[in-house]
């Protein structure tokens, strides 16, 4: 440990929510917080500010002018005098920003104010998947905020590919780490409970279009026509302001077909993680996904898409299947194969998941590696491209 870390050093954590802290980063909290390190936290409040109760002396600064959907310039113009302001008053040593907001205006203000930064990458969401003008924007943006980073952090190595060939960042500051990490033992193998014999498939996440809502639907109609002691269960939030969210009236559409069985939402889904047999998300691209690292903890096989970020959790045949994006036909077979398993075999790939999880994604693994990227930054001297910020801002 360097003798800056007994000094009390100060580090920001910064995003888009407190439901992104709650959610992805307490296991990073928790380490800095056990290398005696002063931490804050600067997120919009939401109802996830009870994440408090569960550390010790950390302060949260509310960040009041973040709106995550808005892409109105003269907003992001106050937001980054926010950030800029507060960065002013706390002078930390180091910040890392989450989030595409964050990792733009919250690095530019930070390389403003001469601070060391990390900019963590956590999936390129609908903006890189859909072209248009916002897509170029966000690559301009991006492009310009990262000459000034001192690390960027991806979830998976196609999204550090990415942004090197596309020149969005340096190859040298991009590093590829295995997503936020899971719990592994609150997400545990727990009894099924279920004495019905059938296969039950469970589809977690935002009713989005990106997530592959779609494609499990209309793989689960193919499924049940052939396959009929078989449920397909979908448990997630409908997400109106999301230009990839499904609408209500398509919701109760398939609710009303009978075959899908909607759960609607849960802050806990071991309860129906636990009855399942499969975990499905056939997803077009994620950082790395958290649900299925839970499903994976929890000793599930998995069904998800051979894309950025969701590859990298199935080793095919062993702990699960991989099928092509955008494929309800593929999916719907990979569904078949394993309402076909017996239960040994099930209980096999399940098996193997949480070994994976334990190996590679627990998220005190996933702390102690961030932890070592936070103190070879810590001790390095601050960029000389840094100190340039103002220059560049008034070129561009």
């Amino acid at each position: 440990m360097s003798d800056t870390k007994t000094k009390r050093t100060k580090v920001a954590l910064v995003a888009n929510s407190t439901w992104n802290i709650y959610n992805f980063r307490l296991n990073l909290i928790k380490k800095l917080e056990s290398e005696k390190l002063e931490v804050i936290v600067i997120a919009p409040v939401d109802e996830y500010i009870h994440y408090l109760n569960n550390v010790a002396n950390i302060r949260h600064i509310p960040l009041k002018t973040l709106s995550r959907k808005s892409t109105n310039p003269f907003k992001d113009i106050i937001l980054f005098n926010e950030l800029n302001t507060i960065y002013k008053k706390e002078k930390p040593d180091l910040i890392i920003h989450y989030t595409i907001k964050p990792n733009i205006y919250g690095n530019l203000a930070a390389a403003l104010n001469k601070i060391k930064s990390i900019c963590a990458v956590t999936g390129l969401g609908y903006t890189f998947l859909n072209k248009g003008l916002t897509n170029f924007i966000a690559r301009y943006l991006y492009k310009f905020s990262f000459r000034f980073s001192d690390r960027v952090v991806f979830e998976n190595q196609d999204d550090r590919a990415l942004f090197i060939k596309e020149k969005l960042a340096s190859e040298k500051k991009c590093i590829s780490m295995k997503g936020c990490g899971v719990n592994t033992n609150y997400f545990r193998p727990l009894v099924n409970g279920r004495k019905d014999g059938k296969r039950v498939f469970l589809f977690i996440g935002r009713l989005l279009y990106d997530k592959g809502i779609v494609e499990f639907v209309e793989a689960a109609k193919l499924v049940r026509a052939k396959i009929k002691n078989t449920e397909f269960w979908v448990v997630g939030e409908l997400d109106s302001g999301n230009p990839s969210a499904i609408d209500k009236e398509q919701l109760v559409s398939w609710i009303n077909e009978k075959d899908i069985h909607y759960c609607g939402t849960t802050k806990d889904i071991r309860g129906y993680m636990k009855q399942t047999d499969v975990v499905v998300l056939p997803s077009y691209r994620e950082g790395l996904p958290k649900v299925i690292l839970e499903g994976m903890a929890m000793g599930k096989p998995i069904i998800t898409t051979n894309t950025a970020g969701c590859r990298e959790t199935v080793e095919a045949n062993e702990n699960g299947f991989l099928v092509p994006v955008k494929d309800a036909d593929a999916l719907a077979n990979a569904m078949m194969k394993m309402a076909l398993l017996d239960n040994e075999q099930l209980v096999q790939m399940g098996n193997v998941s949480r070994e994976k999880t334990l190996e590679i994604f627990d998220d005190k693994i996933i702390a102690n590696q961030f932890m070592e990227i936070i103190d070879e930054i810590l001790e390095t001297e601050p960029s000389t491209e840094t100190a340039a910020i103002e220059e560049a801002l008034i070129l561009e």
